[in-house]
């Protein structure tokens, strides 16, 4: 069954006045934040990990294991997270967010444990190599190889072989490719859903993502445009389903749960690929949250509570 939200999430109107006053402290705070391709990815990401910005304090959780398997270009990281309580009913395969640039598997612990505990999953997080020391195709080459590696071990090593799949932003996006790479190399998607948070689809970029314009609200019609400056140097074609899976083949891909904000850049990115998920014949579920911006879950809100519950739920649903 496919859900739709109320036409009236989207409009302005539906944005209370204390989102309204968050978002422009939010810009505001942000806008004395230096740009990461001025000071340098490395020293963007170390001031990350160190708590600099608008965001809450990074979480490392105890709890995390370190699984080392084999990558398509070396020895490749996982970090594991398994259910406080009780054998793991599925596994649940993340990819984190950052523009292929910044963030990392450890840095959305809090969200991951959350998942692991209420959704009774093993969650597994991918430090796939980023970029601009490693452009495409390295990312999407180490998440379909924690896919692969997935797929063989996950009855040996979890005792359970439902798998699901996630993430965040970029992260997002590199669940849509692995998906679409999966199924092109094994004829089916082996994978029981899809949970795209804030996804980029498209690399061309969609009309709210040209027309975000400079309010600093964690991503910009510029950062954007930098992000992919460094994921895809040189000249590509955008409209590469492996690039931008918007323009793919989306037929016989498996159930899947789109969270967006409005106050997102990339508010037509979830739009516009939940209809084609839907047009392509899946099932599909569009959730949307007025006025949150980009990366809203870090601010700890009610909306992001609402979105990991909705989360939290999908997967359950998805449970055999």
């Amino acid at each position: 069954m496919n859900t739709y939200p109320d036409p009236a999430l989207l409009h302005p109107g539906s944005i209370s006045p204390e989102i309204h006053q968050r978002n422009a402290h939010i810009a505001q705070a942000m806008a004395a934040m230096p740009e990461w391709w001025e000071i340098g990815a490395p020293t963007f990401r170390q001031n990350q990990r160190e708590g600099a910005g608008v965001f809450p304090p990074v979480i490392f959780s105890e709890r995390a294991n370190t699984r080392i398997i084999d990558g398509a270009a070396g020895p490749l990281r996982l970090r594991e997270f398994l259910p406080a309580q009780g054998q793991a009913q599925g596994v649940y395969l993340h990819m984190h967010g950052g523009g292929w640039v910044i963030g990392g598997a450890d840095m959305q612990d809090t969200m991951l444990l959350a998942l692991a505990d209420h959704a009774q999953v093993a969650v597994i997080s991918v430090h796939y190599r980023l970029a601009p020391e490693h452009p495409y195709p390295a990312a999407p080459d180490d998440c379909e190889a924690a896919a692969l590696w997935l797929l063989d071990h996950c009855m040996d090593v979890y005792g359970t072989g439902q798998l699901f799949m996630g993430g965040e932003s970029a992260g997002a996006h590199l669940c849509a490719v692995t998906l679409l790479r999966l199924r092109r190399r094994l004829g089916v998607c082996p994978f029981s859903c899809a949970n795209f948070n804030f996804g980029l689809f498209d690399m061309g970029l969609t009309p709210s993502a040209r027309a975000f314009g400079d309010e600093r609200l964690f991503l910009r019609t510029l950062d954007m445009v930098q992000f992919r400056a460094a994921f895809l140097p040189g000249e590509q074609n955008l409209q590469d389903p492996d690039i931008s899976p918007l323009y793919g083949d989306l037929q016989n891909l498996c159930p899947a749960l789109f969270t967006i904000g409005t106050r997102d850049a990339l508010l037509d990115d979830s739009l516009f690929m939940h209809a084609r998920w839907l047009a392509a014949g899946n099932t599909g579920h569009l959730d949307v949250y007025p006025g949150a911006p980009h990366a809203f879950f870090r601010l700890g809100d009610a909306h992001a509570q609402s979105s990991i519950a909705q989360q939290i739920q999908f997967i359950l649903s998805q449970l055999k």
